[in-house]
């Protein structure tokens, strides 16, 4: 059985910059981000921390795919997306704590 994956994005504090990335463990994901596990990566840089979008997948491929198909999209069609679901663009750290 192929194991599940989820498509994201964080954003930092001002939402200024946004991020999408893809993984099988969303909260343990979004964890790393919060702390800057890696201090070097982009989303540390960029202090990309708040979880504004997800969506989950039965298999990591599906979650690859989407993930390829965001980054390969404009701005305004990221922003689009995260305004149809989350239009405060609020944290959705708490909503993905039993995921």
């Amino acid at each position: 059985m192929k194991k599940g994956g989820c498509t994201y994005m964080v954003v930092n504090k001002n939402n200024t910059v946004i991020y999408v990335g893809v993984t099988s463990a969303l909260r343990a994901r979004i964890w790393e981000h919060k702390i800057k596990f890696y201090p070097k990566s982009f989303t540390a840089k960029y202090n990309c921390e708040k979880i504004v979008w997800y969506d989950c997948f039965s298999s990591i491929e599906e979650a690859i795919e989407r993930e390829k198909q965001l980054k390969g999209g404009s701005r305004k069609k990221k922003e689009e997306l995260i305004n149809k679901t989350n239009p405060e663009w609020k944290d959705l750290w708490a909503e993905i704590q039993d995921l």
